[in-house]
């Protein structure tokens, strides 16, 4: 099984990317086939997304989160959403682009206040490209995920995502399994 974590953070090694990927080790244990997840971080492409054709390194991007297994799609919260930069990445993906991919939406937040977000705003984009989507998006706290933290060592974030991994795991194995496109 290939996973592949889409860091939305404009900024390198942050918070969001250790978040998306302890969520992609939880996810893949739940889904019954653990495996390394491979990082796509935005903020090494972004001055590339709006280059006209776009160039070879954002079409390999691009062609990674469409080949994956199991997508999870990490993104601080921005204004009550999710940022900028990860809309400019997925607005490349054609319509019904991540069929086949089954996602785990993540949104990292300052504050409880923004909780829906990611079952208001990312979830739905990642329905609209085709993906499924089998449980209810991430909303995470910043103050649980270390700075610069070794994403094997996050006994914080892990006492969130253990319960949500054991409820989730029926669902995400059965997706991951079937590549499933319906939601």
């Amino acid at each position: 099984m290939t996973i592949t974590v889409l860091v939305g953070n404009p900024r390198p090694n942050s918070r969001t990317a250790t978040a998306g990927l302890a969520v992609a080790r939880h996810a893949a244990r739940a889904a019954g086939q653990p495996g390394r997840a491979e990082l796509l971080d935005l903020s090494e492409i972004q001055h590339l997304l709006l280059t006209p054709g776009p160039p070879l390194d954002v079409e390999g991007a691009l062609e990674r989160v469409r080949a994956t297994d199991l997508l999870v799609v990490a993104s601080p919260t921005y204004k009550a959403t999710y940022t900028g930069l990860l809309k400019v990445f997925l607005d490349l993906l054609p319509s019904g682009g991540l069929a086949g991919v089954t996602a785990v939406p993540v949104l990292v937040m300052g504050s409880p206040a923004h909780t829906l977000a990611v079952d208001v705003h990312l979830r739905p984009l990642l329905l609209e490209l085709g993906a499924t989507v089998p449980t209810g998006g991430l909303a995470l706290l910043q103050d649980a995920i270390p700075t610069g933290g070794e994403v094997d060592d996050t006994p914080q974030l892990d006492e969130v995502l253990a319960p949500w991994a054991e409820g989730a795991a029926p669902v995400l194995s059965a997706a991951v399994r079937t590549g499933s496109t319906t939601a």
